[in-house]
Parts: C-alpha cells; structure tokens; sequence
C-alpha cells in the first residue's frame, strides 16, 4: 500500500479518536456527574430516582471508553503505551471508581439499607471523574513533572468533576419535577459557576503549563476557529444561566454545546499533537495497512453504537415520577395524641 495515505488516515484517526471520547465524555459524564451530586443528596426517595433516571443508559454510556481503549491501542500504539506508563495510578483508579460504580448499582437493588450502595456509588462516581481530569491535566501538559504539573492536574480533576456534576444536574433537570427538580436547578447553578471559575484558572494557566500549547493559541490561522468557539461557549453558558433562572427547558442541551466546543477548542490546541512535546500524530500512528483495516471495521461500528445510544434515550426520554409523599410522612415528627 501506498505509505502517503498514512498521513490521511492518521489525522482521519485522530478525529474518530477525538468523536468517540466527546461520546463518552458527554454521555457517561451527566451520569458520572448523577453519582457525584448523589453524595449531596438526602432523601432516599431521591436518590432512587436519580439512579432510575441512567438505569437504562449507564452501561452503554461506558462503552465509549472501552471503544476508545481499543481504539487506541490499534491507531496510536505508542500513545497508549505512554500514557498506561506514565498515568497508571490515575489510571487505575479511575478503573476502581467504574468497579465500584457498577457493583453498587447492581446490589443496590437488592439491599434492604441503601444508603451504603448509594455512597459506594457516589464515592466510585467521584472517583472516576478526580481521575479523569488528572489523566486530561497531565495529558495536556505534556506529562509535566514536578509541582506545576500536579497542581495543574489538581486544577483540571476540581474542573472535570464541576463539569460533570453541571451535566448531570441539567439533566435531573430535564428528567425529573417537584423537590428533585429544584434542588437539581440549584446544584446546576452552583456547578455551573464553579466550572467556568475552573476552566478560567486552567486557560490562564495553560500557556505556562505547556509551551505548545501556547504557541497553537498564537497561531493566526487557529486564532479565528478559537475565538468562534469561545464566543459559542459564551453563549452556550448564558443560556445555561437563562434557562436555570426562567424555568425553561433546554439547561442540559445547553450544557452539551459547553463541553462540545471545549472539547473542540481543545483538539484544536494540541493538533498536531497526541502528547504535547512528546510524540504527534504522524511518530505515534500504525501503518497504513492497519489503520485502514481499523477504519472498515469501525466505519461499520460506530453507527451501530450511535444508533443504538438514540434509540435508548428516544425510548426512556420521559420524566421520572418522584413519590415524596411517604418519605416525608416517615421523616415528620410524630405528635402525642390526645386520651379519648
């Protein structure tokens, strides 16, 4: 085969790689965010309901992740030999928190006291998000070492985690109604702020953080596609705020546009590069024989996986019915009665 395709099919590879971890990111991240605020919540009764409300999607949603893996591997196998070396920890840990997510879910229904699931599943939620965005900080840093590095990666997991507490808050939003509904409008609010202040603190930090990023920021012929995409973010979380103070729907899909162009934005940064200041695109790619035997097999996957993830969330799209009633019988203090 012509070697001159590789160039082509590994920046193809690139996008698909960069499609398949926006999936994930965005639809396992309001459910991962659904654990966190979990953590927050009180009530039983509402506790069950959130988990009822990513009941029939959480496990697809993690699918994404073991696409990307594999993905991965195939297309850009020294990329994934580095970051399993050099972010095993983060790494490992996130894998525990899915563990725990997924047992707790499971036994859950089973357990006459819930509350300890429910915690198991908050913490393992919470978990897999401080450890993804450590993976992402350091990633973007291009593996730094030393004080800087960590504390930029402390700074991207605080991020990551605000961000998937705000994706799961707008989408209890549009899922559920009455005391839920409420309380889930107050943590979107709360959450929404706190991950604009983090994504502020982060792209103040990122040129200091990574010098190739920085040059990509200054690139002429990048600088207009960024600032559209900053100008859509602005938007998108001006909306967020509108819809949260309005009462009108649409927070979560709002929610989705926010982290579609800071995902997008971020792509952009790094490209040419798959680790800044370590490897690009073109050193970390397989051959072009392989990366084209990959692209058949994914070409015929990928619409089967976003097929079936519509069809899933066009079946279970109705609101959940919260039963507060007895729960606030049970928690009402009783009263002494009077002697006949």
């Amino acid at each position: 085969m012509d070697n001159s395709l590789q160039p082509l099919l590994a920046n193809a590879w690139f996008l698909i790689l960069g499609l398949i971890l926006a999936f994930y990111v965005i639809t396992d991240g309001f459910d991962l965010g659904i654990g966190i605020l979990s953590l927050a919540t009180r009530r039983e009764t509402h506790r069950s309901a959130m988990l009822e409300s990513i009941g029939h999607v959480w496990d697809a949603n993690e699918t994404w992740l073991v696409v990307l893996g594999g993905a991965l591997f195939g297309a850009f196998p020294a990329v994934y030999a580095m970051v399993l070396h050099a972010l095993y920890g983060p790494v490992m840990v996130m894998i525990g928190g899915l563990i725990l997510r997924g047992a707790a879910f499971e036994f859950r229904h089973a357990a006459r006291d819930k509350r300890g699931w429910d915690r198991v599943f908050g913490a393992g939620s919470l978990l897999a998000a401080l450890a993804q965005g450590a993976i992402l900080g350091q990633l973007v840093s291009g593996l730094r070492e030393g004080w800087v590095g960590w504390a930029f990666s402390a700074v991207a997991a605080l991020g990551v985690v605000a961000g998937y507490s705000l994706l799961g808050a707008s989408y209890l939003v549009m899922r559920t109604s009455g005391g839920l509904g409420q309380a889930s409008r107050r943590h979107a609010r709360v959450s929404l702020w706190t991950t604009v202040g983090m994504a502020a603190v982060l792209t103040l930090a990122t040129p200091f953080a990574s010098v190739e990023v920085r040059n990509a920021w200054l690139d002429p012929h990048r600088m207009p596609i960024l600032g559209v995409l900053g100008l859509l973010a602005v938007s998108a979380f001006g909306y967020i705020l509108h819809a949260l103070r309005r009462g009108v729907r649409g927070p979560f899909r709002a929610s989705v546009l926010l982290f579609a162009v800071s995902f997008g934005g971020l792509a952009l940064s790094i490209y040419p590069a798959m680790v800044p200041g370590h490897v690009t695109i073109l050193q970390a790619a397989s051959s072009a024989p392989t990366l084209l035997f990959m692209l058949v097999g994914i070409g015929m996957l990928l619409p089967v996986m976003i097929g079936y993830n519509a069809y899933q969330y066009l079946v279970f799209r109705g609101r959940i019915v919260v039963h507060e009633g007895a729960e606030r019988m049970a928690d009402a203090p009783s009263r002494p009665t009077s002697a006949p």
